[in-house]
């Protein structure tokens, strides 16, 4: 098995296999700017392995991902920094290799946007889903929209950014987010089954599909144009009407 030195992740292959692992289950995983980086990297790391067909994308931990770690960002941040997790997200795109998403816990702002970026998903019933950042004053970046409307429609992806409101399994199961659900204890042996049957699979035929229905989404729905989402992003963290909402946003969770 070979491994890839990160900090803030995990990434192996070996022969037709692969796994990324988010790995801070101490803070729910955040996404920080090193560890939207170090996705990016790991993602062209495996591209690298010209045997692999599959990889699996998971959280260490009680959840996949608490979102973007919004204490690593901040107005004064390079712009080249505002750029990382749209390059992350275009990074799992792109990759040669399937990717299957193991989804437990908690999967938050950025950590839909990761998982969105993998071609198959799996999670557990008691998985729960957020886009809260809206209430943090911001918009939701990353090619977070695109990627939403994708997988979910507009009208569904409006009401869930909008609103912020939390939703579970059965509610992004019915909406064509997720391939499967299952009984939390059983989640391993899922995803594991799904892995087998596409390990199963011809590589040259798995892997063309996989590029066909992209190309073909990427036509329907362009991710691309979303590079320039971090002015967005840039204007929301210098609104005072947003700092406000982001402050009584911590204060709830706090108070909770």
């Amino acid at each position: 098995m070979e491994s890839a030195l990160f900090e803030t992740i995990i990434a192996t292959a070996e022969g037709a296999r692969g796994a990324l692992t988010l790995n801070r289950p101490d803070k729910l995983n955040p996404l920080s700017s090193l560890t939207l980086h170090e996705i990016e990297l790991a993602a062209r790391w495996f591209d690298e392995h010209h045997d692999l067909k599959v990889v699996v994308v998971s959280g260490a931990g009680r959840s996949f991902s608490a979102g973007a770690d919004i204490t690593a960002f901040s107005e004064a941040a390079p712009m080249e920094d505002r750029q990382l997790g749209w390059r992350m997200a275009r990074a799992l795109d792109e990759m040669r290799a399937v990717t299957v998403a193991r989804i437990q816990g908690w999967c938050v702002g950025g950590g839909l946007v990761v998982a969105s970026g993998c071609d198959l998903r799996v999670a557990a019933d008691t998985a729960r889903f957020s886009i809260p950042e809206v209430d943090l004053g911001i918009p939701l970046a990353w090619g977070g929209i695109p990627r939403l409307v994708r997988e979910l429609g507009p009208a569904l992806t409006k009401e869930l950014v909008m609103t912020c409101r939390p939703f579970g399994a059965a509610e992004a199961r019915a909406a064509g987010f997720l391939n499967r659900v299952v009984p939390e204890a059983e989640l391993d042996g899922e995803v594991e089954a799904l892995v087998q049957v596409l390990l199963a699979k011809a590589k040259l035929a798995l892997l063309e599909t996989k590029a066909h229905v992209n190309a073909v989404t990427e036509s329907m729905v362009g991710t691309g144009r979303s590079w320039a989402d971090a002015d967005g992003l840039f204007a929301g963290l210098r609104d005072q009407e947003g700092r406000a909402s982001a402050l009584a946003y911590v204060e709830r969770l706090r108070n909770r």
